[in-house]
C-alpha cells in the first residue's frame, strides 16, 4: 500500500509545536504545514487538545499532521500522522492507511531511511540536520551532504529537520534535497510562545533560497 501524497505544493517551513494554541499565529504568519506532537498530556485533556488543533488546521486549511497519537488521528479526522521508527512498528498501519491519512516517518541513518520506505509513506524526516536546538539525539548529525546523497536514492517528499535556524535555514534549502524543512524552536521567542516575527522571516528566507 502507497500513502497519499501531501499534493504537489512543498511542504515548506514545517513548525512542530506542543500546544494547539501555537499553531494559530503560524498560521496567521503563512505556515501551510504544520504537527502537534504533545508529550505530556493525557487522557479527555489530550483529546481536546488534539481536536482543537485540527479542527484550527482545516478552518485554515493545513496540511496538519499529529505525531504519535494515530488513534485519536484518526477519530478526529487530521490530514495524517507522524511516527518515529518504533512507532511505526507498534502502530496500525493498515488502519492509518484506510482512514485515508498521510503518513510522515522520521529516519537518521540510511538503515532507517530503508525500514520506512518499506511503509511507503508520504514523506520522510530526515535528521538531525546539524546539532539539534530543542534535545540532544542519540544520532550523529547528518549535514548537508549526507542529506543530498541518501535523499538522491528516495522517491518521497523529504523533510529536513534538526537544528535548522535562521542562520543556516538557506543552506537546506539549496541542497536541493528537502520538501520541508521542520522547526521546533526556530519559530519561538524566549518565553517559549510562537513568534510571528521569525516565522515570516524563515519563510521568506526559504523563498529566497530556491
Amino acid at each position: 500500500m502507497k500513502f497519499p501524497k501531501c499534493d504537489e505544493t512543498p511542504l515548506g517551513l514545517y513548525p512542530i509545536v506542543d500546544r494547539a494554541h501555537k499553531l494559530k499565529p503560524l498560521y496567521e504568519a503563512g505556515v501551510t504545514t504544520a504537527q502537534l506532537r504533545v508529550k505530556d498530556m493525557e487522557g479527555e485533556v489530550l483529546k481536546a487538545e488534539i481536536k482543537k488543533a485540527i479542527e484550527l488546521s482545516k478552518a485554515y486549511n493545513v496540511r496538519f499532521f499529529l505525531n504519535d497519537y494515530w488513534q485519536l488521528a484518526i477519530k478526529y479526522g487530521a490530514y495524517g500522522v507522524h511516527l518515529g521508527q518504533e512507532d511505526i512498528q507498534e502502530a496500525d498501519i493498515e488502519a492509518i492507511y484506510h482512514a485515508g491519512l498521510r503518513l510522515g516517518i522520521s529516519s537518521h541513518t540510511p538503515k532507517e531511511i530503508e525500514i520506512a520506505l518499506g511503509f511507503e509513506p508520504s514523506y520522510l524526516a530526515i535528521g538531525p540536520i546539524f546539532e539539534p536546538i530543542s534535545k540532544k539525539m542519540a544520532y550523529e548529525n547528518v549535514g548537508i551532504e549526507n542529506l543530498k546523497r541518501w535523499s538522491a536514492y528516495v522517491d518521497y517528499p523529504i523533510v529536513a529537520i534538526g537544528g535548522i535556524t535562521l542562520k543556516n535555514i538557506q543552506q537546506v534549502v539549496q541542497s536541493g534535497a528537502a520538501s520541508g524543512i521542520a522547526m521546533i524552536s526556530a519559530v519561538l521567542n524566549e518565553d517559549g510562545e510562537v513568534s510571528k516575527v521569525q516565522t515570516i522571516a524563515l519563510i521568506e528566507a526559504i523563498k529566497e533560497a530556491q
